[in-house]
């Protein structure tokens, strides 16, 4: 699957963009190929139509045109508002009416039709962080086209909030769970692009010290993330709280249980809050089937199939 559409902001600098937009001749003749353009909306009307300044002179993006659903009331207006400063994707429709008419609508009605007959479960794809809720993270996967990430998604070193991974307008890459045709919605996962156990454990050895992120407290001890798809088990302590930075001791690596049993050094009080940063392990092609769990481990299963809608 070769990805055709990509979030919006992505072609803002491209030359191939820049060029078609600089005369209405430019623009016609994108028209004509169907090429969709982007381009930042500088203002939003009483009306709630957006505003671009194209280098060929102002367009607008009637209302019910910004997005899909917003005729038919299942987009709420905050949509519109939302995109204003911001890139926006587009088709042209009228390069010689003033202001030149364009739309959204079309650009993501495209995006959608692509999905829907091209993507499976286990593609995997670019996105971009649209907004994050306590309950999993918005994204764009292309013109603008929203789909969700639900938090137990992220990673499997658990997080109380998504902000804890991502931050608004951040690029990553993500793998369809599963695709509802009835109502057009893409559900994406992130966690088995960040490695198994295995592999993220190959980069730490007993008897060294590195730094973590407490994620949980309980009262049989403390799990801190070295990796966003790593944890390991330390000693219970009273003066730590989830999000604090720490120093840790590795005591053991052990496989076959899936453990990693740390000594807290040091509560790194000094430091500013932090995030272990993302690394991909995969990043394009199809997943079938991910297991996290290394092979010799026999108390702990994780994993998951990608089937085929």
């Amino acid at each position: 699957m070769k990805q055709i559409y990509f979030p919006e902001g992505t072609k803002l600098q491209d030359a191939e963009n820049l060029n078609a937009m600089q005369s209405v001749e430019q623009l016609h003749f994108a028209a004509r190929r169907g090429q969709i353009l982007e381009a930042v909306a500088v203002s939003c009307t009483a009306e709630h139509d957006l505003v671009l300044e194209l280098p060929c002179g102002r367009a607008v993006i009637p209302r019910t045109e910004c997005a899909r659903g917003i005729a038919e009331g299942t987009t709420r207006d905050i949509a519109i508002l939302s995109r204003v400063g911001r890139p926006v994707s587009f088709e042209v429709i009228d390069p010689f009416s003033t202001p030149i008419l364009l739309s959204r609508r079309h650009a993501q009605d495209r995006v959608i039709e692509w999905a829907m007959q091209e993507l499976t479960a286990g593609d995997i794809i670019h996105a971009k962080v649209t907004h994050l809720e306590p309950f999993g993270t918005f994204v764009d996967i292309g013109c603008g086209v929203p789909s969700f990430i639900g938090i137990e998604h992220l990673s499997v070193s658990r997080i109380f909030h998504p902000s804890e991974r991502f931050s608004v307008g951040q690029a990553i890459h993500a793998a369809v769970l599963g695709i509802d045709t009835e109502k057009e919605r893409i559900l994406l996962t992130h966690r088995e692009l960040l490695g198994t156990w295995a592999e993220n454990a190959a980069f730490f050895h007993p008897c060294e010290t590195v730094s973590g992120v407490v994620r949980s407290i309980e009262s049989y001890g403390i799990f801190v993330e070295l990796t966003p798809n790593l944890s390991g088990l330390a000693e219970y302590r009273p003066d730590l709280q989830n999000g604090d930075r720490v120093s840790v001791y590795i005591k053991s690596i052990v496989p076959a249980r899936m453990k990693i049993k740390l000594n807290i050094i040091d509560r790194l009080s000094d430091q500013p809050p932090f995030s272990p940063p993302l690394h991909y392990f995969i990043t394009e092609g199809r997943l079938t089937e991910w297991v996290y769990s290394p092979p010799e481990c026999t108390t702990r299963h994780i994993a998951t199939a990608f089937v085929p809608s």
